[in-house]
C-alpha cells in the first residue's frame, strides 16, 4: 500500500464532531446541510441565529456565541465565507464585514456520513434478489452500450456501479446482523420459532435468485472480449475528464485506474480470478450455513421444550396395552402405531435378500444397514483413530521382493546383450517392459551430442552410428513396428 501525503495530514473538517462546544457546532452544520438539501446554499449569521433560537436548548444562546461558532467552523474548513458588499452604505459597515456562509464540499460528505451512522440501526439492511436481476440485464447490454453516445454509456456505468455497491453493502450488513451476538441470543428463545420459517424462506428466495443470475453473469464475463472492456474504460474515463470541475485537480491515470479497478472487482465478485472461488460462491455458502444454523437452533429449542414433560403415566399405559396383546403379531402391529411414523418413507435400492419368498416379513429377515451421508459441500468423513502398528516386517518383505524383481529384470535385459552389443535388428520377440527399457536407453543417448549415456546401474554406453539409414522390424508380444537399425555399444566396467 502506498501512503500518500494527504493520508498523513489531520482532517480538520471532522474536528467539530468531538471537541468542546460540539453540542453547538453539530446543530449549526446540520442546519446548513438541511438548507443545502433544499438548494439554499448561503446563509447569514442572523438567519443561523434565528433558526437555532427556535429550539429550547438554545434559549440562552447569544449573537456573540453564534459569531464565534461560525468563525471556528470556517477556520476548520467546514464553512466557506464571502463578504456581502451589496448593501454597504458606509466605510464602517464595510469594516464590520458582514459575511455569508456556505457549507464546504468536504463538510457535506462528512454530514452525510454522520446521518448514515445515526440511522444505521433504524434503516436496517435487506437482501434484494432484484438487484441481481438488474445486474444480469445490465451486463448483458455491455456490447450494446459501448457503441452508444458517451452520456448514455456513463449513465449505464453509474447504474451498474450503484447496483453492485448496494448489493455488496446490503448483503454484508444483513449477514453481520444475523451473525451478531444479539441475533445468536434471539435464536435461542422460544419466540424465535414463530419467526424462523419466514426468515428461512426469505434466505432461500435470495439463494434461488443468486443461483439463477450469477451463473449467467459469470458466463457473460468470461466471454467478453478484452478490447471491449478496454474501450469501455477509456470512454468512461474520457467522459469523466470532460466534466467541468471548479478548483479540483483531475488526474487521468487515477480516474482510469479507479474505473478499471471497479470492473476487476465486479469480475472477481461474480467469476473469481486465478482459480480462487468467487465472492458470489462464498455468499452462497455463507447463506446456506446461516440457514443450517437457524434450523439447528430451532431443533434444539424443540428438544428442550419436550424434555421437561413427565411421560411416566403414558409409558405405563403403553406397557399395559402391550401386555394385553394376544400374540407377537398383534404386538408388532401395536408397535408400528406407537413407535412408527404417520407417513413412512420407503427406501428403494439393490438390497440383497436371503430369500425370494414374497411371504417373508421384515421380522424374519436380517436387517440391511445403509450408511447415509449429509448432502452438504463441507462434509468430510471423520478419520478413525487407531494405534500405531509396526509394519517393519511387511516393509522388509516388500523390500526383498522388489530387490529380487529388479535383479530378475536386470538379468533379463543383459541376456539380450551379446559381446557388449545390443543390435535392434537381431532382437527376438520382446516383452513390452523390455522393449520400453531398450527404447529409453536409445532416446537418452540420442538426446546427447556425443550419443553417450548411462543405464540405471551406472554402466556407460553409446550409439555406434546415429545416422544409420537401414530399418529393421522389432517384434513384440503386443505388436510390431519398424525403426532404424541402431546398435548400442556397452563399455567395459572399470574395476
Amino acid at each position: 500500500m502506498k501512503i500518500q501525503e494527504k493520508m498523513r495530514k489531520p482532517m480538520l473538517e471532522a474536528k467539530y464532531l468531538n471537541v468542546e462546544n460540539t453540542d453547538r457546532y453539530r446543530p449549526i452544520i446540520r442546519l446548513f446541510y438541511l438548507k443545502y438539501e433544499k438548494l439554499k446554499y448561503w446563509l447569514y449569521q442572523e438567519e443561523v441565529f434565528e433558526e437555532l433560537k427556535e429550539d429550547p436548548y438554545f434559549g440562552s444562546y447569544t449573537m456573540e456565541q453564534c459569531q464565534q461558532d461560525l468563525t471556528a467552523l470556517a477556520s476548520w474548513g467546514n464553512l466557506i465565507t464571502i463578504q456581502d458588499t451589496r448593501k454597504v452604505n458606509s466605510i464602517e459597515e464595510f469594516k464590520n464585514k458582514k459575511f455569508r456562509y456556505q457549507l464546504s464540499e468536504t463538510a457535506v460528505e462528512i454530514e452525510r456520513m454522520v446521518i448514515r451512522v445515526e440511522n444505521l440501526f433504524i434503516e436496517g439492511s435487506s437482501l434484494e434478489p432484484t438487484l441481481l436481476e438488474r445486474l444480469r440485464i445490465n451486463f448483458g447490454r455491455l456490447e450494446e452500450m459501448v457503441s452508444k453516445n458517451p452520456e448514455k454509456l456513463y449513465g449505464w456505468w453509474n447504474d451498474l456501479n450503484n447496483d453492485f455497491i448496494r448489493l455488496n453493502q446490503n448483503y454484508q450488513d444483513y449477514m453481520r446482523e444475523l451473525n451478531s451476538v444479539k441475533a445468536e441470543e434471539m435464536m435461542k428463545t422460544k419466540e424465535f420459532l414463530l419467526f424462523k420459517d419466514r426468515l428461512i424462506e426469505y434466505l432461500r428466495s435470495f439463494v434461488k435468485g443468486l443461483q439463477a443470475n450469477v451463473s449467467a453473469i459469470e458466463q457473460k464475463l468470461w466471454n467478453i472480449d478484452k478490447t471491449i472492456v478496454t474501450k469501455l474504460v477509456e470512454q468512461v474515463t474520457s467522459y469523466e475528464l470532460s466534466i467541468p470541475r471548479i478548483d479540483v485537480e483531475v488526474d487521468e491515470k487515477m480516474i482510469y485506474d479507479k474505473i478499471m479497478g471497479r470492473w476487476e472487482s465486479m469480475v472477481e465478485w461474480f467469476a473469481g480470478k486465478d482459480g480462487i472461488q468467487s465472492e458470489a460462491g462464498k455468499v452462497f455458502d455463507t447463506t446456506n450455513e446461516i440457514i443450517r444454523k437457524i434450523t439447528r437452533y430451532a431443533a434444539r429449542i424443540s428438544e428442550m421444550s419436550s424434555q421437561g414433560a413427565n411421560r411416566r403415566e403414558e409409558y405405563k399405559k403403553v406397557a399395559q396395552i402391550f401386555s394385553e396383546c394376544r400374540d407377537i403379531q398383534e404386538a408388532h402391529r401395536l408397535a408400528a402405531v406407537v413407535f412408527g411414523i404417520e407417513k413412512p418413507l420407503h427406501l428403494k435400492g439393490a438390497i440383497q435378500r436371503e430369500t425370494d419368498s414374497i411371504n417373508s416379513g421384515v421380522y424374519e429377515e436380517n436387517p440391511c444397514v445403509l450408511t447415509l451421508t449429509p448432502r452438504i459441500r463441507t462434509y468430510r468423513e471423520k478419520a478413525k483413530r487407531t494405534g500405531i502398528r509396526d509394519h517393519s516386517r511387511e516393509k522388509e518383505e516388500m523390500r526383498i521382493a522388489e530387490i529380487e524383481k529388479q535383479e530378475k529384470e536386470r538379468k533379463l535385459l543383459k541376456s539380450y546383450i551379446k559381446d557388449n552389443r545390443l543390435e535392434f535388428s537381431k532382437l527376438p520377440i520382446l516383452e513390452p517392459q523390455v522393449r520400453d527399457m531398450f527404447l529409453l536407453w536409445l532416446s537418452k543417448a540420442l538426446e546427447k551430442k556425443n550419443s553417450r549415456a548411462k543405464t540405471e546401474e551406472g554402466q556407460t554406453y553409446y550409439i555406434e552410428k546415429t545416422d544409420v539409414r537401414e530399418y529393421c522390424t522389432l517384434n513384440c508380444t503386443d505388436g510390431v513396428f519398424q525403426m532404424p537399425a541402431y546398435t548400442i555399444i556397452f563399455e567395459e566396467e572399470k574395476e
